[in-house]
């Protein structure tokens, strides 16, 4: 029987873009599993996957009370990623479970990822491309964004990395958060309630972490709020837009365009409405560079390798601070 110290991945990308955060861990003397499927996991893939393991590494999987209480010996989950969301900290605390997740990795590409598709959106880029491959020429209109309002909704470390950027494309910048932080004043950011910011803003950019005071925090109400034909981007978490409304507002042209980077579940069914041509679809690639990836990989591999040692793991999340990440 081996007593090598057992890490189960359940993350799509650790150890597949970059294979050093495993060989890091393998020399500590770990024994690593990787993800199998090349997607998130389900429930009972979980506890296939990761019985017997010391330690989850977590991607964009649930991880519910009922699977932690099939993992008798797991005693770390190492967050690939900064959103705990998806992890029950009750039953963690009920089993002294240590959590940790890798903060900022990821903050600067996720950002890249928004301002491309605002671009998209914006220029209709991806409709000109489909039509041109189509044998269509056809210019398509667009919108400038040098002079308009982008609104920031949650201005942690990638809200503020997109509010860098839209200072560079010459646009008036609002946000809002329940922190106000002194460092938006060097782009150029006003912090405003959410109603000013959804009447004012042509571009909706949602940053802010998924708990029960965002869940569906833009219903029918917000859409009616903002400008007629606003384009809003979501790279944060499914369950912060109301799926109903945002359909509504979409079909009905009170939207003018729609950029998706998160669903519930994850892969998703996508409804009839993602088919429309001003809606962008991407499958959860906010963090999908290879540098990004090799930073989160290895944060993954110093919180592993400092709960080994017995030392308190760089980057723990306890269930005071976890809203932060959520």
């Amino acid at each position: 029987m081996s007593d090598a110290f057992v890490v189960a991945s359940c993350a799509a990308t650790f150890g597949i873009f970059n294979e050093e955060p495993v060989r890091r861990l393998e020399a500590a003397g770990c024994e690593v599993r990787l993800n199998p499927y090349g997607r998130p996991l389900t429930s009972s893939e979980i506890v296939e996957h990761a019985y017997g393991a010391d330690a989850l590494i977590l991607g964009n999987d649930h991880l519910d009370a009922a699977t932690i209480e099939r993992l008798p010996d797991l005693r770390l989950i190492a967050r690939h990623g900064a959103g705990v969301d998806a992890i029950d900290f009750a039953k963690v605390g009920e089993r002294g479970i240590t959590v940790t997740n890798t903060p900022g990795a990821n903050s600067e590409e996720t950002a890249d990822l928004t301002f491309a598709l605002i671009l998209d959106l914006a220029r209709m880029v991806t409709q000109s491309v489909t039509q041109l491959k189509g044998g269509v020429w056809n210019k398509i209109p667009g919108r400038s964004l040098h002079g308009k309002t982008i609104g920031i909704i949650g201005v942690g470390a990638i809200g503020m990395a997109v509010a860098r950027r839209a200072m560079g494309f010459g646009m008036d910048i609002l946000g809002n958060d329940i922190v106000q932080r002194d460092e938006a004043a060097r782009y150029g950011l006003l912090y405003t309630s959410l109603s000013d910011l959804l009447a004012s803003s042509d571009v909706v950019t949602i940053h802010a972490p998924l708990t029960s005071a965002t869940k569906n925090l833009l219903g029918a109400k917000e859409f009616r709020h903002m400008k007629e034909g606003a384009l809003l981007v979501n790279t944060a978490r499914a369950g912060i837009v109301r799926e109903s409304a945002l359909e509504k507002a979409l079909l009905g042209g009170r939207l003018g365009g729609y950029a998706v980077d998160v669903y519930e579940p994850e892969p998703p069914v996508l409804s009839k409405v993602y088919e429309l041509p001003n809606v962008l679809t991407t499958p959860h690639i906010g963090s999908a560079t290879f540098e990004a990836n090799l930073r989160m990989g290895m944060a993954v591999a110093d919180n592993i390798i400092a709960f080994m040692d017995g030392r308190v793991p760089p980057n723990r999340v306890t269930a005071v601070d976890r809203v932060r990440f959520s």
